[in-house]
């Protein structure tokens, strides 16, 4: 059984405080109109977190209360399934901070011990994603499993390495990195595909994620039962012209961990360590391995949702922390870029970013990590705005929170509208 842990953490935003509450017999309405110029004062001139994410009332960051109030009475309940965090900045300060304990070695208690898809190893391993001893916590600390959130993570990493000249073109062919006469199912198709085609989703092999994790089907979960994911993966045979089509794929972000290996001569974990981590004071964190030993860029690390913040604010920033250069403004350009269509409803996907449309009449996009299980930074671009969102609903006919859900109720918080300050 989990720990039990406190609602509070370092630099939270008190209840009372978050709420908003202000003694006062003035309207609301004025005090909005009071909070949106001291707001747009307060984006003028960027702010950094340092240990803790500097704490603000909603209202003085031209944000209603009420609205992220109702919401996060939604989460407490369970109206939304099991939500563990809910983290919103503003103008660089948190000005919403609420985490939700729940026992999840009660809620996922008997599929803990039944081996089935979710549970393909070892109970008592990393694999076990409702062993609440790996899930989603990380042995019951703060660090909280990111799930698919890693891809992302993985996309800023290579943007990194690119900035400093140390990883190869995204259009270098991915055969280049293997021995061909090893592979399997080699063609002309799999000759032309590219770093980038794994990057955006569109790299034409024969792989089915739509179905439930859950399903043995699942080409994921096939893939993570097996002894060599890397290998697993590039001797699928091809299903269609790479670039052509978007098709999610898990297998693809984890070639990425092989051919960084392999273009730079580090580990990709060692490599986000001192190049982006440490520069935006990111001190904890694990990152699973796969059978072969390479770090799982398809889903294996954890984080806190305060310094998954951090990564997203360094994207809301052009790619630099405290003046400092960490991925070029290009890299983040291109990153959030609709690379390819992923819905009729608007949705888009750049390098391992999700693009949301803002809402309908709206075709600005909000830039979004996505993983398994609730995970769910989100950038906001021209709102100086960053969501993060935990939490743990992985079976399919469970409540849970979707990034829809977010975007909508979010937005109708925001009451001084502003772009972010140049960093």
């Amino acid at each position: 059984m989990k720990n039990k842990r406190s609602s509070r953490r370092p630099g939270a935003v008190p209840a009372a405080a978050a709420s908003g509450f202000m003694p006062s017999h003035r309207p609301l309405s004025l005090l909005l109109l009071l909070a949106a110029l001291l707001g747009a004062c307060a984006s003028e001139r960027p702010s950094w977190p340092a240990e803790a994410w500097p704490a603000s009332l909603p209202l003085s960051e031209g944000m209603d209360p009420g609205v992220l109030s109702a919401l996060d009475r939604e989460i407490a309940s369970g109206q939304h399934g099991c939500v563990d965090s809910m983290l919103v900045i503003r103008h660089g300060k948190a000005v919403w901070d609420r985490s939700y304990p729940r026992d999840y070695g009660r809620v996922y208690g008997t599929e803990a011990g039944r081996p089935g898809p979710l549970n393909p190893h070892d109970p008592g391993g990393p694999y076990n994603y409702f062993n609440p001893w790996w899930h989603p916590y990380y042995r019951g600390g703060d660090l909280h499993t990111m799930q698919s959130v890693t891809k992302t993570v993985t996309s800023v990493v290579i943007g990194t390495a690119t900035a400093r000249g140390e990883f190869p073109s995204l259009d270098t062919p991915v055969l280049r990195f293997f021995d061909p006469a090893a592979v399997a199912n080699v063609d002309d198709r799999k000759r032309r595909l590219s770093i980038r085609h794994l990057l955006t989703m569109t790299a034409g092999l024969d792989w089915n994620e739509e179905l439930p994790y859950d399903d043995p089907a699942n080409s994921c979960t096939l893939m993570e039962a097996s002894a060599d994911w890397v290998g697993f993966t590039i001797d699928r045979p091809m299903a269609a012209e790479p670039g052509t089509a978007f098709n999610y794929n898990s297998g693809a972000s984890q070639l990425l961990a092989h051919i960084f290996r392999a273009a730079t001569g580090r580990d990709i974990e060692e490599y986000a360590a001192a190049h982006l981590f440490a520069p935006l004071g990111i001190r904890q964190w694990f990152w699973k391995r796969t059978p072969t030993g390479l770090a799982d860029t398809e889903g294996g690390l954890y984080l806190r949702s305060h310094d998954l913040a951090r990564i997203a604010y360094l994207f809301l920033r052009d790619g630099s922390w405290e003046g400092r250069a960490v991925v070029t403004p290009e890299w983040v350009r291109e990153s959030v870029a609709p690379a390819v269509a992923v819905s009729p409803r608007g949705v888009k996907y750049g390098l391992k970013w999700w693009l949301y449309p803002y809402g309908p009449g709206d075709s600005r996009l909000a830039w979004a990590g996505s993983g398994f299980g609730g995970q769910m930074p989100i950038v906001f671009p021209d709102l100086d705005l960053v969501v993060v969102f935990t939490g743990w609903n992985i079976l399919p006919d469970r409540p849970h929170l979707t990034h829809r859900i977010v975007i909508d109720r979010v937005r109708q918080a925001v009451r001084e509208r502003s772009v972010p300050a140049g960093s």
